[in-house]
């Protein structure tokens, strides 16, 4: 990283910022609702977000700025391994097209505003409902926290030293969630996916123009990886294929648990609304195939840096002219402020409607509740800030792979329900239980690694904790929801369409 400052760089940098504020403080007025009247208003937008309008929303939480910084790292890094986020985010949108019509239908007739909601409503359990909602939070924190990495690193090419920038953009963006809630990072959202794409299509094209085409790109890389050796390279190795498949499969169903994803579902004014998106939506799979390849562009343009997380910034700052460079930043830095916020957002209806109004103040109004949401995500948001700034960053990723391990155990709870009623809330709660406790302890006996190992018949066989974690919880929700059907009548669970 440069001490020199860019100051092209960081003024078109700024005008973009400034742009996408303004947007967020005029957000309130957008569409109709008091915004400070109702959770539905502020936490969900009114429910009334159409087909493109939830399009850019989804794209911008699920696309993160630190996906177009940490997918090209990880390609540089490893190669062909990386782009297992290419596979997991085909198989989301089918599970997408059919299990979040049915979902958004059980919510919008019962006013559910976050998963948790509808876990109580479907087995009226406090205990199983606490559980996903406290996972659903926890999980949350370490992810706004990533984005934060996005932004600094793009700030710190820029040559911006210090931690003022990231702050003085978290303040930014805490105000205007506060005032204007979930419209602020929608109507933002379309600035920003449309920056993403002018940025990542001109580099496609332009980076291996300047490096002799995409040949010479591919040669490079592959000559980086032949002298890196180890399991990196341009095609997978043998021992590769279970690991790749099962992150990929595992990410895809941990994908629409997070709180994030499932408020931009629940936003949406229809379930045709949704079956649109998860067809529009894979447009975000090339995107992000050619994100990636950004990864091999850095070894062709001989790019050395100290972390992989500095990549991209370092490609463009090294490629383009400054006031592109700056371009790309915004991008990148705004990138980061959307999901952020809605992350933010998801967190704090959980807090608001299942730890609050549970426990707290049954009877709080609705205007109540938007209060309470508003304040609660400012203390998420500047939980994560102060979480990156006095803690390594190496944190923030290890907490994020537990945190798609945790995330997946609520996926049973959340999904069995729409499509039988057998399972019992207890055989859930202990399935969540043992699965986020098995994963936990076996992530961080494997050094917090994503991966763990068996050996059978004399072959060691790696697949992806938080997919063997949730395996184990549902075998323990089958067997405990059989027992109890055999020594108990079923209690009764809510109706659904």
């Amino acid at each position: 990283m440069s001490d020199h400052i860019e100051w092209v760089a960081v003024s078109v940098f700024v005008f973009f910022f400034a742009l996408v504020t303004v947007m967020g403080f005029v957000a309130a007025r957008w569409k109709s609702g008091p915004v400070s009247e109702h959770l539905d208003e502020w936490g969900l937008g009114g429910r009334q977000f159409g087909t493109w309008i939830t399009w850019f929303l989804v794209g911008g939480d699920f696309y993160t700025a630190y996906t177009v910084i940490a997918v090209p790292a990880l390609v540089y890094a490893v190669g062909a391994y990386g782009f297992f986020a290419l596979p997991y985010t085909i198989i989301v949108y089918p599970f997408v097209f059919m299990a979040m019509p049915a979902l958004w239908k059980l919510a919008h007739r019962n006013g559910y505003v976050t998963a948790a909601d509808v876990v109580h409503g479907t087995y009226q359990s406090r205990g199983l409902e606490l559980a996903v909602a406290l996972t659903g939070m926890v999980a949350t924190m370490p992810y706004i926290a990533l984005q934060l990495v996005g932004m600094g690193a793009v700030i710190k090419t820029m040559g911006l030293q210090g931690e003022w920038p990231i702050i003085a953009a978290f303040i930014v963006l805490a105000l205007y969630t506060y005032n204007s809630g979930l419209r602020a990072p929608a109507l933002i959202a379309f600035v920003k996916d449309i920056m993403i794409y002018v940025v990542v299509l001109t580099a496609v094209v332009v980076v291996p123009a300047k490096l002799g085409g995409y040949g010479a790109v591919f040669a490079a890389a592959d000559d980086a990886f032949r002298a890196k050796g180890g399991a990196t390279g341009l095609i997978l190795k043998p021992g590769q294929y279970l690991p790749y498949a099962t992150l990929a499969l595992g990410s895809a169903l941990a994908a629409f648990m997070y709180p994030h994803t499932l408020t931009g579902v629940f936003a949406s004014k229809s379930a045709d609304t949704i079956r649109k998106n998860a067809i529009l939506l894979p447009a975000y799979t090339l995107l992000l195939g050619l994100i990636a390849l950004l990864g091999y562009m850095a070894h062709a343009a001989q790019i050395k840096v100290s972390s992989p997380n500095d990549v991209v910034p370092e490609l463009f700052k090294t490629l383009f002219p400054s006031w592109f460079a700056g371009f790309a930043f915004a991008a990148i830095a705004i990138g980061a402020l959307v999901p952020a916020a809605v992350m933010s957002i998801g967190a704090a209806n959980l807090f608001t409607r299942n730890v609050w109004k549970a426990y707290v103040n049954p009877t709080i109004s609705h205007a109540g509740e938007a209060n309470v949401a508003k304040i609660t995500s400012l203390i998420v948001k500047f939980g994560a800030l102060a979480f990156t700034l006095f803690l390594p960053v190496q944190y923030a990723l290890d907490l994020q792979l537990l945190g798609g391990l945790w995330i997946l155990q609520t996926f049973p709870a959340l999904v069995f329900a729409l499509v039988t009623r057998w399972f019992r809330a207890e055989g859930l709660l202990l399935g969540w239980a043992v699965g986020i406790a098995w994963g936990s302890w076996t992530a961080w006996s494997n050094g917090l690694k994503p991966l763990a190992s068996i050996t059978f018949d004399g072959t060691s066989y790696s697949f992806y904790v938080a997919l063997g974690a949730l395996l184990i919880n549902v075998v323990v929700a089958v067997v405990v929801s059989a027992v109890l059907s055999w020594t108990s009548p079923a209690p009764e669970v809510a109706v659904r369409s």
